[in-house]
């Protein structure tokens, strides 16, 4: 999902009518403030945000995903006004990943989108998981906290795989029920409740990392 946060409602349509054209998932933001609303509960694979936004600016939105550790890693493109040398430095030196210069070609854009994507690929998958004394061994599929063992069932283990791999993002009780327990399977979403709770027992201290998100599901929040 590659995500357009742009004031001008012209220029947002038609970047979204390109990606989507090119076989990508799109979504639309005017402003700065639906933008942090929508991180707090989903993750996008892109953003291409512009420097020139009412209220907070691309750059200081750009300042507060680099500062959060959850956001850092997600790749940015910075679109930023003809002439604007020290807005494409600025951005740069935050750790946006490429910037585009306005008025710039669509299928320009989407040849951005897709080098820093192959840029941004992990060269090779983790073989192990951590989060605080908590450590899963994805080779050995063995889970320890602070060095003790803990057994887990298969269902378990795939719930705890999947939080630890993508820390701090919310996942609903559907998402949960469709990629621990397939696509196919027929179930409430009890299921998943009945689950996390077995899940934080077994975690002892470290249960109360798995936290509910009022109204959508679960996430999983590392403490220092």
């Amino acid at each position: 999902m590659i995500w357009c946060v742009e004031d001008d409602a012209s220029i947002r349509d038609i970047e979204l009518y390109t990606l989507r054209s090119t076989g990508f998932e799109a979504r639309g933001f005017a402003d700065g403030g639906a933008f942090l609303a929508a991180l707090e509960t989903e993750r996008p694979e892109l953003v291409i945000l512009d420097v020139m936004l009412p209220g907070m600016d691309g750059v200081e939105l750009l300042r507060r995903m680099k500062a959060a550790a959850h956001l850092a890693d997600i790749p940015v493109i910075m679109a930023t006004a003809k002439g604007a040398e020290y807005d494409k430095i600025q951005s740069l030196d935050l750790g946006a990943d490429d910037y585009l210069v306005k008025p710039f070609g669509m299928m320009e854009m989407v040849s951005r989108v897709k080098a820093v994507l192959r840029r941004c690929q992990p060269a090779s998958p983790a073989k192990q998981l951590t989060a605080g004394g908590l450590t899963m061994d994805l080779e050995e599929r063995t889970v320890t906290a602070d060095g003790a063992r803990i057994l887990l069932t298969y269902k378990e283990f795939e719930l705890l795989r999947l939080f630890l791999s993508r820390p701090g993002v919310a996942f609903t009780r559907e998402q949960l029920l469709s990629d621990i327990w397939g696509v196919d399977y027929i179930g409430e979403t009890r299921t998943v409740d009945m689950h996390i709770k077995t899940l934080r027992q077994k975690l002892g201290d470290y249960g109360g990392m798995i936290e509910t998100v009022r109204h959508i599901g679960y996430r999983l929040e590392a403490k220092a």
